[in-house]
């Protein structure tokens, strides 16, 4: 029977390798792997860890190995420093030859780290960072964007919601690279249809008081737009309730923000925030599958872009095993070619540019009373087409798109 067994291997391994390409060729012989994200502060829990489980439970489907070689999956934590990044990826690129980094969730560090990747001919995927600069000017044929930009994050939302109630806007905003990005890409959105933003401040990273910043909004918002992620976001939204601006009528429009969030700061203080999501785990059958196993190994369920960081490198791994070869440019052309089908994307496509054109969720956060359980916390109000968001790419000034 053993016998039996090991002609069966020999086989199935003859097989495989009939498949792949004649030019077939895995770098160090391992496909490897980094998870790269902030593991430490102010986005851990919106990605971090949770980041690199679901890049395993991608590997875990797809199989141990690909074009015949083991996969391996590795992370790092960049400390939302983009010279400890910087560092990072060098050292990891050439000590630990490594072929594609994921997620980031910074969008200073996706910018900086982005050429570097591409000169090395490596692929980087940016799930958590939104700068639609990445795949605007900053674009390279070896990077893509998975899950959301400031153009489609601010044209979403702002659509969604600008109506004669929430005509007048302020912006709280981040200040570094993906903040401005939103802040410019909102303002230009809500002027263009018609709104007003009656004020915008910026706010240094992992601030702790924005009272002083909330004050400058003065009494004649309709809507606080909070343009930052992670803590800021919870921070600002709990002093905006201690405000009572939420009272007085004030809604809240927040493009970052995750269901961690929500259950951190509670559905009583957050309910009737706004916001875009790629994924709830509760919306289908094959959304809440993919949560349960997550949450048998991080206790809870995913956020969104911890479920696209798995949507990334499952497609990765397809492009790899299709292409026969880890070379980045190679991967992520045939990125662009294959359909991206998974339990959150249905049948989207990478442009020529690197974005990903995926349909978001138009999600509110549930009152305490509606809830059913302990992270039953959003309804689902609409999906918004990634046709009615996503920048055209005869806008976008990547030079890849022009040559279209």
């Amino acid at each position: 029977m053993l016998k039996t067994m090991i002609r069966h291997c020999a086989g199935a391994a003859l097989l495989a390798a009939a498949s792949l390409p004649a030019s077939a060729q895995i770098s160090n012989d391992t496909v490897r792997l980094v998870v790269l994200n902030d593991q430490s502060s102010a986005y851990s829990d919106t990605s971090g860890r949770g980041s690199v489980v679901a890049a395993e439970l991608a590997v875990e489907d797809f199989g141990p190995a690909v074009a015949g070689k083991p996969i391996q999956v590795m992370s790092a934590d960049h400390q939302n420093k983009v010279d400890i990044a910087a560092t990072l990826v060098k050292r990891m690129i050439d000590g630990d030859n490594a072929d594609a980094f994921f997620d980031i969730a910074n969008s200073g560090v996706s910018l900086a780290i982005q050429d570097m990747i591409r000169q090395s001919n490596k692929v980087v995927v940016h799930v958590g960072s939104g700068n639609v600069d990445l795949v605007g000017k900053s674009c390279t044929p070896n990077s893509a964007l998975w899950l959301y930009d400031t153009y489609a994050l601010a044209k979403g939302l702002a659509t969604a919601l600008l109506s004669d109630r929430h005509k007048r806007w302020f912006l709280l905003t981040a200040d570094y690279a993906f903040g401005h990005a939103m802040q410019r890409d909102m303002t230009e959105t809500l002027r263009a249809r018609g709104g007003e933003v009656i004020g915008a401040v910026r706010h240094p990273l992992n601030s702790m008081d924005f009272s002083s910043f909330l004050m400058q909004g003065g009494g004649n918002m309709q809507v606080l737009a909070l343009l930052n992620a992670g803590a800021d976001t919870t921070n600002a939204i709990k002093q905006a309730s201690e405000f009572g601006l939420m009272r007085q009528g004030v809604k809240l429009a927040v493009p970052i923000f995750t269901l961690v969030n929500v259950k951190g700061i509670g559905n009583e203080i957050a309910q009737g925030t706004t916001f875009l999501a790629g994924y709830y785990w509760d919306r289908d059958d094959a959304s809440r599958a993919f949560s349960r196993r997550f949450e048998a190994k991080m206790g809870r369920p995913p956020t969104h872009a911890q479920a696209a960081v798995y949507s990334a490198v499952l497609h990765y791994l397809k492009a790899v095993q299709a292409a026969g070869t880890d070379a980045g440019d190679r991967v992520m052309a045939k990125m662009k070619e294959l359909p991206v089908q998974d339990f959150m994307t249905a049948n989207a496509r990478l442009r020529a540019d690197g974005r990903l054109m995926r349909d978001m969720l138009l999600v509110e956060v549930k009152a305490p009373a509606e809830s059913r359980g302990p992270w039953d916390l959003l309804h689902v109000r609409a999906t918004i087409a990634a046709a009615d968001m996503i920048q055209p790419l005869a806008e976008s000034q990547c030079p890849l798109a022009r040559a279209q």
